[in-house]
This record gives C-alpha cells, sequence and structure tokens, in this order.
C-alpha cells in the first residue's frame, strides 16, 4: 500500500510540473499585440475591423509606425488573455496572424553586479562578440605570477600548469599580477558575482615564471613557451617583458608558432617608443595600452613592434574607475580582493581573450587569428608614432571576421566542435558536479555497508546509491531551453534534496539530517525487501554527511565553519547509531 502511496504522490508531483511548463514558445514577454491584416483586404475594410476591435475589446489599434500602413500592420496593447479572446472572435478571417509582440532585449548582456563598471569591455564590444563566441573548446596559457584560486574563477576551469620559479606543479600566484591578467582572459562570467572575462569558457594554464617579487628570468619564459606549447595550449599570453635580446626565448617562440600557438606580449610600459621582448619578436603579437578615453595610456609604449591597441587604464589621481578591474589577491595576505589595475600588461589579456574567441570559432591557423585581429581593429588614422598598431581592438568585428574566414571543412567542424549550440559542453557539463566527492562517497558507503554484513541485492544498491550520491550524472545534462531543475533534482541524493530546490551547492540542514534516514527506516524497516533499500538509503545518508563534514562542510545559514562541520558530522554519527539499531532488526526478521 506504501508503495503505491508514494507512487501517486511522485505522479501528482510531475503532472504538477508539466502542468505549470508553458512550453518553449510560451517564454517570450510581451504586454502587446501584432494584428497584420490581409493585403486583400482595402483600407476600408481594414479601418472597419480595426474600429470593431477597438470597441469589442476595449483597446486602441494603431499602425505602428509610418513605414507600417503598407503591410497593414497594426500594434495594440494586451496580454495574454486579451490574444486568446482575440482569436476566438473569428478575426482570422480578416488577419494573417495575430501574435506577441514580443520584447526582444539587447545583445547578451552578464549578470556580474560589477560589470557596469568595465568599461574595458563595453570599449571592445564584448556583448555582441558573446553572441557568436566564448572561447568553448580552446586553452589560454598566462605566463606570469601563477593563478589564485578566487572566488570569481571558482567556475573557470584551470587546466595543469607549472611553477618554473619554485619548481614545482602548482603555480599558485603570490604576488596578485598573474591572477588579475587571467581575470581579463576568462574571469567566470554570468554567475550574479563579481565581474566578467573575455573568453569565460576557455581554459586557463597557469605558467608561474615570475616571483613574488613580480621578475622572473628568459631561461624560465622559454622553458613555459616550450610547456604550453606541448601541453595544449591555443594562446599564450605574457604581461611581461623586458629589455635585451634572447635567441633561448626567441627559438621557443618560433617553436611554439610552429605548434599552433597564438602568442600575445605586451608593448610595456615605460612610455617610450620602444617595444619591449618578447612583444617585438616576430610571431609574437605586440599590444599597447589605451586609456578609458580611447586614447593612448600614457605610460604605454610604441612604436616599431605595437600590433595592436588594447584596454589597459589609467589610474589618473588614483581614479580606480580608470583602471582595468578584475578579481585578484592581496600579495600581503593573499585573501581575495577586487582591484583596478593599469597597464599594457592588461592590454595583452584582452587580445589573447579575443584570440582565444577567434579559435574557438573555428580559426585555427596562428597568423590568420593575428590577421583576423589586425583586420578587425578599428584604425586610427595621423597615427604617424604607431601608439595604436593597425587600430583598436573589436572583439565583435573580430569574431564576426573569423566567422567568414572559417567557412569551409576545418571552419566548419571547428564550429561543430566549440559552437555554442552543437558543442557537447552546451549538452554536457561535466564541471557541475565535484566527481571525486562523489565517488568518495560511494565507496564510503559501500564499505559500510560490508561492516554492517548488510546484503548486496538490488534494494540495497538503490539504495546505496540514492542515498549518496544520487544519479548526479544528470546534473550534469542541459537540454536546450528546458528548465534544469528537474535534472538537478534527479540528480541529487537524499540530503542534497534541499539543496537542489533552492538551487545551491550548499546542503540545506531540513533534508541533510538523521531525519531523512529516520523516515526511510519508519516506512520500510517492516517491508521483508524494501527494508533493504532503506537500510541502503540510511548507510548512503550517513556517507554524504560524513565525507561532506570533512571535504566540503557547506551548509545554508550555517556557512563552511567549524559549526556546520559539526553539524554534519553529528548527524552522521546518529545515522550510524540508527543503522546499528535497525541492521539488528533487519537481519533477525530476515
Amino acid at each position: 500500500m506504501k508503495k503505491w502511496l508514494l507512487l501517486l504522490l511522485f505522479m501528482a508531483g510531475f503532472s504538477w510540473a508539466i502542468a505549470n511548463f508553458q512550453g518553449l514558445s510560451a517564454q517570450g514577454q510581451y504586454d502587446s499585440l501584432v494584428f497584420d491584416f490581409k493585403d486583400s483586404l482595402s483600407t476600408a475594410e481594414i479601418e472597419q475591423q480595426v474600429n470593431n476591435l477597438s470597441e469589442q475589446f476595449q483597446t486602441k489599434l494603431a499602425y505602428n509606425s509610418e513605414f507600417s500602413l503598407q503591410d497593414h500592420v497594426f500594434i495594440a496593447k494586451g496580454d495574454e488573455q486579451l490574444l486568446k479572446a482575440v482569436r476566438e472572435s473569428g478575426i482570422s478571417e480578416f488577419t494573417e496572424f495575430v501574435e506577441p509582440n514580443y520584447i526582444y532585449q539587447a545583445s547578451f548582456s552578464p549578470n556580474d553586479p560589477e560589470f557596469d563598471k568595465q568599461w574595458n569591455l563595453k570599449s571592445i564590444n564584448m556583448e555582441a562578440a558573446w553572441q557568436a563566441s566564448r572561447g568553448r573548446g580552446t586553452t589560454v596559457a598566462v605566463i606570469d605570477t601563477g593563478i589564485a584560486p578566487v572566488a570569481d574563477l571558482k567556475r573557470t576551469r584551470l587546466v595543469p600548469g607549472y611553477d618554473f620559479v619554485n619548481d614545482r606543479v602548482k603555480a599558485t600566484d603570490d604576488h596578485g599580477h598573474g591572477t588579475h591578467v587571467a581575470g581579463t582572459i576568462a574571469q567566470s562570467t554570468n554567475n550574479n558575482f563579481g565581474v566578467a572575462g573575455i573568453a569565460y569558457e576557455a581554459q586557463l594554464m597557469p605558467l608561474k615564471v615570475l616571483s613574488r617579487g613580480g621578475s622572473g628570468t628568459v631561461a624560465d619564459i622559454a622553458e613555459s613557451i616550450r610547456f604550453a606549447a606541448d601541453n595544449g595550449a591555443d594562446i599564450i599570453n605574457m604581461s611581461l617583458g623586458g629589455g635585451g635580446e634572447s635567441e633561448l626565448m626567441r627559438e621557443a617562440i618560433e617553436y611554439a608558432h610552429q605548434k599552433g600557438v597564438v602568442i600575445v606580449a605586451a608593448a610595456g610600459n615605460a612610455a617610450r617608443s620602444a617595444v619591449e621582448f618578447p612583444a617585438r619578436y616576430p610571431h609574437v603579437i605586440g599590444v599597447s595600452a589605451l586609456d578609458a578615453e580611447g586614447q593612448k595610456a600614457p605610460y604605454s609604449n610604441y612604436g616599431a613592434g605595437v600590433d595592436i591597441s588594447a584596454p589597459g587604464g589609467s589610474l589618473k589621481g588614483n581614479n580606480s574607475l580608470g583602471g582595468i578591474l578584475q578579481n585578484t589577491i592581496n600579495p600581503r595576505d593573499g585573501s581575495s580582493i577586487f582591484a583596478a589595475f593599469q597597464g599594457t600588461s592588461m592590454a595583452a589579456p584582452h587580445v589573447a581573450g579575443v584570440a582565444s574567441l577567434i579559435r574557438s570559432i573555428g580559426v585555427q591557423n596562428p597568423d590568420q587569428v593575428e590577421q583576423v585581429l589586425k583586420q578587425s581593429a578599428a584604425a586610427v588614422k595621423d597615427d604617424a608614432s604607431n601608439y595604436f598598431g593597425t587600430g583598436k581592438l573589436d572583439a565583435s568585428k573580430a569574431v564576426s571576421l573569423a566567422a567568414q574566414k572559417s567557412f569551409g571543412f576545418n571552419g566548419f567542424m571547428g564550429w561543430l566542435r566549440n559552437g555554442l549550440f552543437l558543442g557537447p559542453r552546451f549538452w554536457f557539463d561535466s564541471r557541475a558536479v565535484n566527481w571525486v566527492n562523489k565517488f568518495i562517497m560511494l565507496a564510503v558507503a559501500a564499505v559500510l555497508a560490508s561492516l554492517f554484513r548488510l546484503p548486496w541485492n538490488w534494494p540495497m544498491g538503490l539504495g546505496l546509491v540514492f542515498g549518496s550520491t544520487g544519479l548526479f550524472i544528470l546534473r550534469c545534462f542541459h537540454l536546450v531551453d528546458l528548465p534544469h531543475w528537474p535534472l538537478r533534482v534527479l540528480g541529487s541524493s537524499l540530503p542534497e534534496l534541499g539543496s537542489a530546490i533552492q538551487g545551491t551547492n550548499a546542503l540545506n540542514p531540513l533534508t541533510a539530517n538523521v531525519f531523512a534516514a529516520l523516515a526511510l527506516i519508519v516506512l520500510f524497516l517492516s517491508h521483508p525487501q524494501l527494508k533493504w533499500l532503506a537500510l541502503g538509503g540510511s548507510v548512503g545518508i550517513t556517507a554524504c554527511l560524513g565525507v561532506s563534514a570533512f571535504i566540503a562542510p557547506q551548509v545554508v545559514w550555517l556557512g563552511s565553519t567549524a559549526v556546520a562541520q559539526g553539524f554534519l558530522a553529528i548527524n552522521a554519527l546518529l545515522c550510524l547509531a540508527l543503522i546499528y539499531l535497525a541492521s539488528k532488526s533487519a537481519t533477525r526478521s530476515a
């Protein structure tokens, strides 16, 4: 009887969800209707129908504009109820169609709260560029001071890099410069937090060659270039430079270029006509800096070697609004901060980010990527001192030109692989769950089941899975235009249900507690088969709470504090006691 009751409850909930889903065609917003009258009607007949409709529905029909006269298109204020009533009135005899006058928004604008302070992204037309590409499928190597795991890089994927200063794998930033540069390239975007980045669906490869003091050697930089080329980097950004030509670095750059890597470097901040190395080498795109007014930044180097200009900011009189704002670290204590920097170091990652967008569209050859960047740049007349190179970076025009150049088999395959709608990551995002934690939870659940000597049957297996991890792989899938919450709920374990409904990663104490296990045991312990489902589910809940307490203690209202850790640990221990008592009862009745 109980299982039928549960089935009925599930069907009722599912039916409610279906009934309340409005469908793909009803998701637009509108406050007026479009009436397109048939061309075969005379002006007098149209006027008569317009008057009839206005009187019948107490709304005024008027031409949309003077250009609507010829097409007989009228607009009237109205909502869904009026649309339904009009369509049922028999007006279809006189109209081609009556439809909602949907309200469309401007180009994609991210919901990051500090995006309005990023004048630099608006100045290169990023919002329009994002419609075509967001850097998916590309890897940008950041050869700098390393990258720190600040809050606004949480959703940005970092691939393995290397610390050439300390000769270790983990390339963590202890300065702040590299993290800031990385943010311009691929800050986590549209995440309701902080600021935005240019190619925010690209991967970053942290390569630390500059010390805590901000300096590094040619040998380390050359090695890092080769490392990037050998480990899958598509673009290299070097917001660094100095004097002195190096054959070692020239060879490394040539090596990376031959392997198809686009290389971008800062022109330097000495305000002189002498671009620094490595920006001066062949096959390196040298970038000068612009201020918020689009003029050459006062500090920027210029002259031979500048290929293109991009926003670098200018902090005149400590005016942070004129700088480039990104999330980085405070070098004094390593804390996460949002800070505005200036420099050609800030200009170069703008170009590297747009290069990532171009590569993602399908232009793969580094010389062609450079050509697209230069041809799409906004040219500046009377630039006798070569402040701007071929012009000012324009992301929107660059991706548009890249789309034209990528036509053909290779371009089509690149678009198919990385395109916003056909790329696999549009449908499947493996980063939606922490796979390691999930497998640990499953392993712990299996060990606990063995310790309690519980039988291995299908109800037990189902219980272990749904109690510990749920069908977590479902969280990774996305269906076009359909809400994600059903997959999120189905992909959650019992303790995670409250979190899934709320849309948060933190466990909700209302579902992540011993009472979930208690409810299972009370409901099913007397059933000959479902008692194993209840025990398996309780063991799984214990594993989920216990692992979360030690690995990622995050609880709604409690945060990631010791209190949250204690809450999860205590409930896991209570679950163990409950399982001990229930397993004895279940074994005796077996």
